[in-house]
């Protein structure tokens, strides 16, 4: 049963229940409890005692159903604005019954709750995951889902799950797409998506709706996702099918049917954050050969105004996968802030690239990494002495297959699950820690230890030794350099 997070802005409830006849409690296929709870604590005995869940909002009709059959509710408001009724009938394009939409809050994602009842007739459940995008982002979602119209709200705290399980993989991989890009965006649409499944089990929706537009990569990162893991659900994209062509369309069609315009300044920029990283696009970015401005950058300092004091750190890794920070021990999402803030402050991180997107155009975009560009520093490190030449050509060449499949959606394809069991194979021995200075925006490695090191100083010293004999090399080489030397004779005729 997923987790949902409980809203509440106020003490006191309105509650309508209705529980199925379960024992001689209840005389009637309904029981309607239309009273005020005071607190949380008598909702939460309500809901037991009728064997079903939750959730605390206020000013929200709510639907007790059985464990296993879903989460229903219904955000009402006094302002006199209607949101609780539902299209009967079939909507302009058809008729679903319930969708769970990717929610931010923002216009987009605002203007397309009303846009799915008026043109599918159906309830709209917003769906917001927190992967660590702040909680400026987060704040007053509850509002803006109620006064667009939706009929529930769920937010999920998803950091720990998203650095564990998705990010973590991806480090030890050596995942990192076209020499620059370390996959921020790619690796969070995968778990938003499966999240997005999981709710739409809950709360028994048909279909799944996100704001992605047509020409970018994450369309195709959602609903990979959805096919993998829910094929039977019903998929709506708005951008691809309404007529709203930009932002003065979608404030139009807002005030047209009754929703509040967010007032938030519109950014110049097109950005993505969670966890792991910051991106930027739009605006002068798109024109290649211009300079990003400074007061673009949210997460880094110019690396000419960081400290000019350097500052070390040291990882310790076990089995390819980071644990600690100078010796104390993360959760792995603490880890990740932690080393973010240390990053950040010292101006590492920042990549401005050319990349190729998906769906076939190039696209330049600045990244901000500076706890994830610390970690991948900290891991490659390590591993050039637990793992031995050949290891490092193989996981090196296969690397570059993890990351496209990564930055193309496919989190869930068998290949890179298979993928992923190799990875975790070949780095059980990558344990140990490594020691990073960082200064005014570089990261040197000045050490690194393991007790699996394949690295012997007894043999690689230039002092002589007993397991190294230096005329051994004499017949290598002849042997090592025949193929040149056959051809260089064939070449003179000899």
């Amino acid at each position: 049963m997923a987790q949902f997070k409980a809203i509440s802005l106020s003490s006191s409830i309105n509650l309508a229940c209705y529980g199925p006849k379960r024992n001689t409690l209840l005389h009637s296929d309904n029981l309607i409890c239309s009273r005020k709870l005071s607190t949380f604590h008598e909702l939460s005995g309500k809901s037991s005692s009728l064997h079903g869940n939750a959730i605390v909002s206020n000013n929200v009709c709510m639907t007790l159903t059985p464990k296993n059959q879903g989460i229903q509710a219904v955000l009402s408001s006094n302002s006199g604005t209607d949101v609780s009724t539902v299209t009967k009938g079939g909507g302009l394009r058809g008729k679903l019954n319930k969708v769970v939409l990717a929610y931010s809050g923002g216009l987009d994602t605002s203007v397309i709750v009303p846009w799915l009842r008026e043109n599918y007739g159906c309830e709209v459940v917003c769906f917001t995951a927190d992967v660590g995008q702040g909680i400026k982002e987060l704040d007053g979602l509850e509002a803006k889902a109620k006064a667009s119209g939706a009929c529930q709200l769920v937010v999920k705290d998803l950091k720990e799950e998203f650095v564990k399980d998705y990010i973590f993989p991806c480090l030890r991989a050596g995942a990192i797409y076209e020499r620059k890009y370390l996959l921020g965006t790619s690796m969070a649409r995968p778990v938003i998506a499966k999240a997005m499944v999981d709710v739409a089990k809950e709360v028994g929706a048909d279909a799944v709706s996100h704001g992605c537009t047509g020409k970018g990569n994450d369309q195709v990162r959602f609903e990979l996702t959805f096919f993998a893991l829910n094929p039977e659900l019903n998929v709506v994209a708005p951008w691809r099918e309404w007529d709203i062509t930009g932002r003065e369309d979608a404030i139009e069609y807002a005030k047209k049917h009754n929703v509040p315009v967010p007032v938030t300044k519109k950014s110049i920029y097109s950005r993505d954050r969670n966890l792991w990283h910051l991106s930027h696009e739009g605006d002068i970015l798109e024109d290649p050969a211009n300079e990003p401005k400074e007061d673009m950058y949210m997460m880094s300092v110019d690396p000419k105004d960081a400290p000019d004091k350097p500052q070390y750190v040291n990882i310790g890794i076990e089995s390819g996968i980071p644990v600690s920070l100078d010796g104390k021990t993360y959760s792995p999402a603490e880890l990740l802030a932690t080393l973010n803030e240390i990053g950040g402050k010292h101006g590492i991180g920042r990549i401005d690239m050319v990349e190729n997107r998906l769906v076939g155009m190039k696209s330049r975009g600045v990244y901000e990494t500076p706890g994830g560009t610390i970690l991948f520093n900290a891991v490659r490190e390590l591993e050039s002495l637990t793992l031995d030449r050949e290891t490092i050509q193989v996981k090196d060449s296969l690397a570059l297959k993890y990351a496209e499949l990564v930055y193309a959606g496919r989190w869930f394809d068998p290949l890179r699950e298979s993928m992923d069991a190799f990875m975790e194979k070949i780095t059980e021995t990558t344990t140990g820690s490594v020691t990073l200075k960082l200064y005014k925006g570089s990261v040197s490695v000045t050490g690194r230890t393991s007790a699996y090191s394949l690295y012997r100083e007894d043999i690689s010293s230039f002092e002589s030794g007993d397991i190294y004999n230096q005329a051994d090399a004499a017949g290598f080489i002849r042997l090592y350099g025949l193929p040149m030397r056959v051809r260089a004779m064939l070449n003179k005729g000899i």
